[in-house]
């Protein structure tokens, strides 16, 4: 009896802590049947539904779409939330907002980089750390910001960068706080900010 008390703990204790996380891409009826709309005053650009320890979540990205061409569609503003479902509503846990500035030359489009954007537990914690990326572009076509904000236990870590050709107006800061970050999750952006920089021929450094 006592044996058999041993191996279901040890079982227990497995499922436990090595419970998996996942991620999923949510298309336009998952969205719709979970009423996500609700949760953006702009349209969804894309959205996500991933659960760790700490339970199910949904991450919705919203670009207001402020021009439609036959090229491209141009946002002024975009805005990131995660949230739970709470009893038929839904508990916000972080969001993120942002919109053109006043740059120049002019930004004429802001957007979400979701080829950068990540959903995985980095640090092996069995929650996931969200990372966001998302960037400018000026009337040029020229990317002239780049942000990469990392998500750790709701509070967000952020990189910002501008672009620029002269070294006064180029710039790369990473926030105070960013070093309190566990070392996995700093090398995992750190190697995205690599990968940015060889894929978009991005500077991504001080002047």
């Amino acid at each position: 009896m006592k044996n058999s008390f041993i191996f279901l703990f040890l079982l227990y204790s497995t499922i436990l802590f090595s419970q998996k996380t996942t991620d999923y891409l949510l298309d336009k009826k998952e969205i719709s049947q979970r009423e996500l709309n609700s949760l953006s005053n702009f349209p969804i650009y894309k959205a996500y539904e991933f659960s760790d320890k700490g339970g199910v979540y949904n991450l919705v990205l919203g670009e207001n779409q402020q021009k439609i061409t036959k090229k491209d569609t141009l946002n002024t503003k975009i805005k990131a939330i995660c949230a739970m479902n709470d009893h038929g509503g839904f508990l916000e846990k972080w969001s993120i907002n942002d919109l053109l500035e006043a740059y120049e030359p002019k930004e004429t489009n802001i957007w979400f980089w979701t080829k950068y954007c990540t959903l995985k537990d980095l640090d092996g914690d069995g929650y996931i750390e969200p990372i966001i990326v998302y960037g400018s572009k000026t009337e040029y076509g020229e990317v002239r910001r780049v942000k990469i904000i990392t998500v750790y236990k709701n509070k967000k870590y952020v990189i910002r960068a501008v672009e620029c050709d002269l070294d006064y107006c180029r710039s790369f800061k990473k926030d105070a706080a960013w070093n309190t970050l566990p070392q996995k999750v700093k090398t995992y952006v750190d190697q995205l900010v690599i990968k940015l920089r060889k894929e978009q021929n991005l500077l991504l450094k001080d002047g």
